[in-house]
């Protein structure tokens, strides 16, 4: 502890960064910002935009990457986009910052920060174009968790053969990740075709009866195929789900040595 507050004392490093150290956590004028979640938790904290204020929002984002070196927020508007986009660039010039607009998520990266790597593919589903909201939230966490991530865009049921034409791509993948709204039956028709953990996500499309997710969300829990469900629009905890199902994939069970896995095994 000495060494740490000599450190703080000299410069080197913040107090938030400190205080992160030693508790897991950092406080900031928005609230606790949980730096230790990754290495409890194997899942990187995010910053949940709604009910934030842009300022608030970019407080936090700074207060991520100053513990974490990265920041994760999701569920953004534009003037929180601008906001974390300023703060960032005052006070961490260097620091990489994409807004994926689509998804509404905003992630930066420090100089430094070094992502992980699992040698494990994610394959994110989706029915149709509307569900590409919560599946790109789960795409960008599973990515950022280390996983190669490969999209299959718009195979709903409505026409089977577009699914069955791209089998192949959903077997060679580890786990996925389907995503459907209106009666949610994707997740139980590719959770029939494939070896592989599928993750069901229902989406808050559809409307009248059983709307906005409703049906969606019924229809993966009664589903005679072995899925696990999310709740409607939970792309963030089915991108989680999905990075952790690879990183174990990945280590071959043994997450001490995550370079292990046989390269050759999705070839």
């Amino acid at each position: 502890m000495r060494e740490l507050l000599d450190a703080v004392a000299a410069g080197e490093v913040s107090p938030a960064d400190a205080e992160a150290r030693l508790s897991g956590y950092a406080t900031d004028e928005a609230g606790r910002f949980d730096a230790a979640r990754e290495t409890r938790r194997g899942v990187p904290e995010a910053i949940l935009g709604d009910g934030k204020t842009p300022d608030e929002t970019a407080s936090l984002a700074e207060t991520a990457v100053e513990t974490t070196g990265r920041a994760i927020v999701t569920r953004t508007d534009a003037d929180q986009q601008r906001a974390v986009r300023r703060r960032l660039a005052d006070d961490y010039p260097a620091a990489e910052v994409t807004v994926h607009e689509r998804s509404g998520v905003v992630v930066a990266h420090a100089a430094d920060f070094e992502p992980p790597d699992v040698a494990a593919t994610v394959g994110v589903v989706t029915a149709g174009t509307s569900d590409a909201i919560p599946a790109g939230e789960a795409a960008l966490l599973a990515e950022e968790m280390g996983a190669t991530v490969e999209r299959v865009e718009d195979v709903g049921v409505a026409a089977l053969t577009r699914i069955v034409d791209q089998l192949d791509r959903l077997r060679r993948a580890d786990v996925l990740v389907v995503a459907a709204g209106r009666e949610g039956a994707l997740p139980t028709v590719v959770a029939g075709l494939v070896d592989t953990p599928v993750i069901g996500l229902p989406v808050s499309t559809g409307y009248g009866f059983g709307g906005e997710g409703e049906a969606a969300l019924s229809g993966m829990l009664q589903s005679c195929s072995v899925l696990s469900v999310v709740n409607v629009d939970a792309g963030f905890v089915a991108g989680a789900q999905a990075g952790l199902i690879a990183r174990a994939v990945g280590s071959g069970g043994d997450e001490s040595t995550g370079d292990s896995r046989d390269e050759t095994a999705n070839e």
